[in-house]
């Protein structure tokens, strides 16, 4: 399994930012993915997931600003995040899984993370 993302980088609090994950190796439209992130200090938390039927979840401080979606065909995942705050500044993971489509980081297989930094 490889999950290769992209997007990342700094912007001003209100931007917008669109994350990309590529993923390979796996069966990809029976399996859950998900973005999870890292911020200083904490651990890693799920910002929102997608099963393979397009169900979705989002952590409460996302909802209503950030879209996960998947492209089964391209095997592309991906998470556009708008009206970005200071406190989502966080490295972002690309994750997925066999199982349940869960917002808690017990996923299988991870990427190696790419940097959001929101300034205000």
């Amino acid at each position: 399994v490889q999950l290769v993302e992209s997007g990342g980088g700094s912007v001003q609090a209100g931007g917008t930012l669109t994350l990309s994950c590529v993923a390979s190796g796996f069966y990809y439209s029976t399996y859950c993915m998900g973005w999870f992130r890292r911020a200083p200090g904490l651990g890693r938390e799920g910002v929102a997931t997608i099963d393979g039927q397009g169900q979705v979840l989002y952590e409460d401080s996302v909802k209503g600003r950030f879209t996960i979606s998947r492209d089964n065909t391209a095997k592309t995942l991906t998470l556009e995040m708008n009206d970005l705050k200071p406190e989502d500044t966080a490295m972002y993971y690309c994750a997925v899984d066999k199982g349940s489509c869960r917002l808690a980081p017990d996923f299988e297989h991870w990427g190696q993370g790419i940097q959001v930094t929101v300034y205000s």
